[in-house]
């Protein structure tokens, strides 16, 4: 009897426990943040993802009198920053940028963990488009001529990529995939030996970030096709989109804030509605148009749906189109 009474009591101490220990979890979450918050970049320093993250990093700081901390982790093409985000406890004080490029390095590179399934979204802060360029010593102005060159010379044109499966990899694949041409490709470390060679004329077409090709366009270095959004690009019109010539070929460089799985709804909410009011702010969209990007915004939802979405479609373009990743 006296046996009984005393699981009866423990049980009881137990439950006790669980319920304190859940609304101090609670208060925890609802006073959040009370220190400093990581923001991991899973890629180097100087590119557009750590742009943006170095941007919006310090209005949170503003809004939420917090310190915001940037930690680039670069390597791996973003897996070994993805790694570390999954293994963070889900408690607010770890949130990561990532790109369009992350779904292409998934598909790519097939890791042997679940990225997506161990991150959720907060909000898609902005995208822009990838631009497909020329080196001028091919005799083409536009995709039609593009895409008739490159058939008449299978396999005989070099376009530059940087890193073996990377968002611009896959997007170029798409576009041969679907006009039933043949490019050579060529991997780099990093965008910049890649345009080193493009400008050398040792590669001659490469799809990359638009803002970093305007100044070789506007001296003449380089020549535009088209950009990669599904409209021509507001701010500069006068580049058509591939769209265009091919119907509905639509590739976005887009970023956006996720978290490990299991962080609390409320931290979620608060981040998305921190991060929609910043958006908002007349300076920080100068800065994004200074970048080269358009602002975005919205719920967390549509992350998760992208980047599941976007690792679809490219593990099917590597498997149907028998793409060689180079580990």
């Amino acid at each position: 009897m006296i046996f009984k009474k005393e699981i009866i009591l423990l049980i009881c101490i137990l439950y006790f426990c669980n319920i304190c220990q859940a609304q101090l979890s609670n208060n925890s979450s609802n006073q959040w943040p009370t220190k400093t918050v990581r923001i991991i970049v899973p890629m180097a320093t100087g590119g557009g993802s750590d742009s943006v993250a170095r941007l919006i990093a310090p209005k949170l700081n503003e809004q939420l009198s917090q310190p915001f901390i940037v930690d680039n982790r670069g390597g791996g093409g973003g897996l070994i920053g993805i790694s570390m985000a999954v293994k963070s406890p889900p408690d607010g004080y770890t949130i990561m940028l990532i790109s369009g490029s992350v779904p292409a390095t998934i598909a790519a590179h097939k890791p042997d963990y679940d990225p997506i399934g161990n991150l959720a979204g907060i909000i898609r802060v902005g995208f822009s488009p990838l631009l497909l360029v020329s080196h001028p010593s091919i005799p083409v102005k536009n995709t039609k001529e593009l895409i008739k060159f490159i058939q008449s010379k299978p396999n005989q044109l070099l376009f530059g990529v940087p890193g073996s499966g990377s968002l611009t990899h896959l997007a170029t694949a798409y576009l041969m995939s679907i006009t039933n041409t043949k490019m050579q490709h060529v991997p780099y470390k990093s965008t910049g030996y890649g345009m080193s060679d493009l400008l050398s004329g040792r590669t001659q077409v490469m799809m990359t970030g638009l803002s970093p090709m305007l100044p070789f366009i506007q001296n003449g270095k380089l020549r535009p096709i088209a950009v990669s959004t599904l409209n021509r690009w507001p701010a500069q019109p006068e580049i058509p989109a591939l769209s265009e010539t091919i119907s509905g070929f639509d590739v976005e460089s887009w970023f956006a804030f996720v978290t490990p799985k299991s962080t609390p709804s409320n931290i979620v909410s608060k981040l998305n509605t921190e991060i929609n009011k910043l958006l908002n702010d007349q300076l920080v969209r100068k800065s994004f148009d200074a970048l080269g990007i358009a602002v975005a915004g919205g719920g967390a939802d549509d992350v998760d749906k992208r980047m599941r979405s976007e690792i679809d479609r490219w593990t099917q373009l590597i498997r149907d189109s028998k793409i060689q990743i180079d580990q």
